[in-house]
Parts: C-alpha cells; structure tokens; sequence
C-alpha cells in the first residue's frame, strides 16, 4: 500500500511540476500588466489577456520536452508497477478459494434458461412483450447493490485464479 501512495504522490508532484511554471507565469504577467494599468489609468479586462496568453504558450513551448519526460517517466513507472511489482506480490493478488465463499450475481437467471437460450418459464401469451421487459415465475425481485456485496477480482486477479484453477 505504501508503494501506492508514493506513487500518487509522484503524480502530484509531477502535476505540481508542470503546471506551476505557466501558473506562475500568467501570474507575473498579470501583476506587470495591473500595475501598468494602474499607472497609466487604462481600465481595459481584455489587455491582460493577450500577454498572459503569449507568455504561457512560450513556456509550454520551452518546457514542452521536459514536460513531457516527467510524464513518460510517471507513465513508465506506473506500468512498471502494474505489470511486474503487484502481480508478484501476495498481498494485491487474490487467493485461490476466492469464489468458494461468493456467488457471481444473475446466476439463477443463467441456470434458468435452456441451451438454445428460451427460457420455459416466460408467459406463454402470445401477446406478451420479449425481450428484456418479459417477467420470468418465481424470479427473485432485483435488489440494488447486490452486487456489490460479491467483490470481483480485477483483470490479473483473475488470471492468477483461473491459473490457480488449471483452466
């Protein structure tokens, strides 16, 4: 976990590390061009803007290479931490029992219905809508946020059970 919060940590550095410079910027040319203003009595909003915009442009095109190496480095060492460090360690992978103990929600709708994929237990109205609006017997009432009650693993969780399994 701690790796995690270093690595959000890195991210905001890296967020701080590049906008700072065009936040600083915009704002220096903006007290110069107030105090300008201020001077000469010259009261118009949209003065400050061009000059804000221009020196906020050279910086992103100055620092763009820079800007873009703290990215790529962040970028690198999050799929390095995705890909090699969480799938060996213990504490971030799943164990292989984990589905002994939950049931995957909609089960009994699956095992409801026949291999061709009718299920015998609709209206036999002719009438009657199909589809996703038809009504199955003795169907349990949907209750929300059930399935967040059986968590689910998550891509290479799911591989290593299914590994674990010999599927």
């Amino acid at each position: 976990m701690e790796m995690l919060m270093e690595y959000m940590a890195k991210g905001f550095v890296t967020m701080l590390s590049i906008s700072m410079p065009c936040v600083l910027t915009a704002a220096g040319i903006g007290l110069v061009v107030g105090i300008l203003q201020a001077v000469t009595q010259v009261q118009e909003q949209t003065i400050a803007a061009a000059p804000k915009i221009l020196a906020v442009f050279l910086v992103i095109v100055v620092g763009g290479v820079g800007f873009v190496k703290l990215l790529t480095n962040l970028f690198t060492d999050g799929m390095a931490i995705a890909f090699n460090v969480i799938p060996k360690s213990d504490n971030y992978v799943l164990s292989s029992d984990y589905y002994k103990y939950t049931k995957p929600p909609f089960m009994d709708e699956f095992n409801a219905a026949e291999p061709n994929g009718i299920n015998k237990d609709f209206s036999k109205d002719a009438n009657a809508p199909t589809g996703l609006g038809t009504k199955m017997k003795n169907q349990e009432k949907y209750i929300p946020g059930r399935e967040s009650a059986d968590p689910k693993p998550d891509f290479l969780e799911g591989i290593t059970i299914r590994n674990k399994r010999g599927r």
